[in-house]
């Protein structure tokens, strides 16, 4: 039982890592902005560049991840994620700061699968998820707590990447605690491979569409605080309010379970988005911000979490769900790139839209396939 317990936390403070580049983003991005002197678009795309090293790590972990000693890929992970942030706090030209945001996410993403596939391994599933997701968000909130009041303020973004890269390398320390190799050993496959449902497939290209407005305000949200004249201080405590209470709708969406059916949530979530959305339009200091952003994120965790079990139950055998994480790199990668053309053209005003068309997009999707295909969800939503 202790072993299982250490196996846990060592794995999660591993994935923690990996979750460091996205959730620290807003923060990340606009210290960046502020120091280069960046336009809105350049930074989109630097934000799209790390995600796009992110699904490249994403897509390719499956291929080797359980032919490698596992501690060695922790080190590897985490001096390649600190080295990479460190890098990018010194580099002179545009080329070498995409190459390192690229680099970050590539090695981000590495930790991130290492630890859900050490997770998956364990016998209590829900347990070692939640311990995963509670750590991941414990984390988040210090770092970002403390950030933008405490290094930002005085060392701006080249202390922000060092800060992080001693992070990351603090929680590299649990590859001694890591296994080796798999707990349990993988099933044996027949070698044949089978298309997935086109339920899942509809599914998951819903919840591209339903992400890739709303990271695309996420990557964006510190820019539009520091318009609105929020201090560091403000920023750092909207950031890490808002992270713990990413977690808390995490928590009270698995507490509702199946009880509301699928129609219900979305029509929720598209209520507490575009309230959210709505308060961030009109806000006028930290105040108005603070409730946006904090209500906005709490309703788009919900709405990720309940889009993640709908793909889940459009496929019985699991695969597609697997493909989350793949759908999430990619809409990141896309996301940013489009906000930071939006804010350059037009303002923070079309990137609200954006985000508020992304959140209609499941009721919509799911009204018409429901009213195509009436007979073929009524059995996936039985299965």
């Amino acid at each position: 039982m202790r072993k299982l317990v250490v196996v846990m936390a060592a794995a999660s403070l591993a994935s923690a890592i990996g979750g460091l580049p996205f959730n620290a983003l807003p923060v990340l991005l606009g210290s960046l902005a502020e120091t280069f002197a960046l336009p809105a678009a350049t930074v989109g795309y630097i934000g799209s560049t790390c995600f796009a090293g992110y699904l490249v790590g994403t897509l390719g972990a499956p291929l080797w991840m359980n032919r490698l000693d596992w501690r060695v890929l922790t080190v590897v992970g985490a001096l390649g994620t600190a080295g990479a942030f460190a890098a990018s706090a010194f580099v002179q030209h545009a080329a070498a700061l995409y190459a390192a945001w690229a680099a970050i996410g590539f090695f981000a993403s590495t930790m991130t699968c290492l630890g859900m596939r050490v997770l998956s391994d364990l016998p209590d599933k829900v347990r070692a998820f939640g311990v995963r997701q509670g750590t991941e968000l414990a984390v988040t909130a210090i770092v970002l707590f403390a950030l933008p009041p405490l290094v930002i303020a005085v060392w701006h973004y080249q202390g922000a990447a060092l800060a992080l890269a001693g992070v990351v390398l603090l929680l590299g320390l649990s590859a001694f605690r890591v296994p080796r190799h798999p707990l349990v050993a993988p099933p044996a496959t027949d070698g044949t491979r089978q298309q997935l449902p086109a339920a899942s497939l509809y599914a998951l290209g819903v919840f591209f569409l339903f992400l890739v407005g709303n990271i695309g305000l996420w990557a964006f949200l510190e820019r539009l605080g520091a318009q609105l004249a929020v201090r560091p201080a403000e920023m750092g405590l909207v950031f890490a309010v808002l992270k713990l209470l990413g977690g808390t709708a995490a928590f009270a969406v698995a507490a509702i379970g199946e009880r509301w059916g699928e129609r219900a949530p979305h029509v929720l979530v598209l209520a507490g988005v575009g309230t959210g959305l709505a308060l961030l339009a009109t806000a006028h200091g930290f105040p108005g911000f603070a409730a946006g952003a904090w209500l906005w994120e709490f309703s788009f965790t919900c709405g990720c979490v309940f889009q993640t079990a709908i793909i889940a139950r459009r496929d019985p055998s699991g695969r597609a769900v697997v493909l989350v994480p793949a759908v999430f790199a990619l809409s990141s990668m896309v996301g940013p790139g489009l906000a930071g053309k939006l804010v350059t053209l037009a303002g923070y005003g079309p990137l609200l839209l954006g985000a508020l068309l992304s959140t209609l997009v499941p009721i919509v999707a799911y009204t018409l396939r429901r009213t195509a295909h009436p007979a073929s969800l009524q059995h996936s939503s039985a299965a």
